[in-house]
């Protein structure tokens, strides 16, 4: 006698671990990491400013990142059914229109966090969302081109995080015009870090017409584009720094070039299989440089 088939329950709202998965928590540690270059790079003692320092970590972090991130996997879900199929949307464990539900209300909570820092972190905040959006919705869908995409994901993860965490330190007023410069030179350098996460979506990227640089230009040269973006802006950076009168601070920064630049090497070498390694290796590094460089700004004069 055969046994009844089995009817496959599809739940109908979201398990609170599958919302937080949706989040992204891994990806939130860039932005807080330029939060906290920012911070340090506005010269203020952090001593009685914890309360707004733990609310810049949660704005740049688990709240505008992670807005990002739902924004993202809802408009790509039918590329990562292709990629990455396991994840909470296109795997049915985030049903419905609950992946857009998400990116709406973390979108709400970030603007309504931001409000309260001041009017220089929420014009960043309400920027940052704005080019999250973009870059994943139709009908402008920044991520169909490898070139404008890559600079909204750098400016939101690095420049604005940067200058929210120097805004938020000078009690909300505007941050100095160096540390504006070094921001927007990190910023660039982030291109190549996000051309090099481009490569693990490839295939799908092709199928779904994602324009991005490994699909657009190939793998070998899309690598040589992220080495130099990277690079570029460091070598601008150790000028300024020794032009500025922060000469050890310049050198140390050089010498955290110097070892991406032989790491490089390898990574040319086959880009496509070496940018995973290449990203916990060298980009290490050059987020080293940007808490070096952070603590120079710190010990100049205006």
């Amino acid at each position: 006698m055969s046994r009844p088939s089995e009817t496959l329950l599809i739940p109908t709202t979201p398990a609170p671990s599958v919302v937080l998965e949706l989040l992204k928590p891994i990806t939130w540690f860039p932005p807080m990491w330029a939060f906290a270059c920012g911070a340090v790079s506005a010269g203020v003692a952090w001593r009685g400013h914890w309360g707004v320092i733990g609310a810049g970590i949660l704005l740049c972090g688990p709240l505008l990142c992670a807005s990002s991130q739902a924004v993202n996997d809802w408009f790509d879900r039918h590329v990562d059914a292709i990629n990455e199929p396991n994840r909470p949307i296109p795997s049915g464990r985030m049903p419905g229109h609950w992946g857009l539900f998400v990116a709406i209300l973390w979108t709400g909570l970030s603007l309504l966090c931001a409000a309260t820092l001041g009017s220089w972190v929420f014009g960043a905040a309400a920027m940052g969302l704005l080019l999250a959006w973009a870059y994943s919705a139709p009908p402008v869908r920044l991520k169909q081109n490898g070139w404008w995409g890559n600079l909204a994901c750098a400016v939101c993860y690095e420049g604005f995080a940067w200058v929210t965490g120097a805004a938020v330190l000078a009690g909300g007023t505007t941050p100095s015009a160096r540390t504006i410069v070094i921001a927007v030179l990190y910023s660039l350098g982030a291109h190549g870090i996000m051309t090099l996460n481009d490569f693990k979506s490839i295939e799908g990227d092709k199928r779904c017409g994602v324009r991005s640089l490994p699909v657009r230009l190939g793998a070998e040269h899309a690598g040589e584009i992220a080495c130099v973006a990277m690079a570029l802006p460091q070598f601008v950076v150790v000028a300024l720094l020794a032009a500025w009168g922060a000469p050890h601070q310049a050198l140390a920064v050089g010498l955290l070039l110097g070892a991406q630049l032989l790491l490089m090497r390898r990574l040319l070498s086959d880009p496509r299989k070496l940018a995973p390694w290449y990203n916990g290796t060298g980009v290490t590094l050059y987020v080293s440089g940007m808490l070096v460089s952070a603590f120079a700004l710190k010990g100049l004069t205006p």
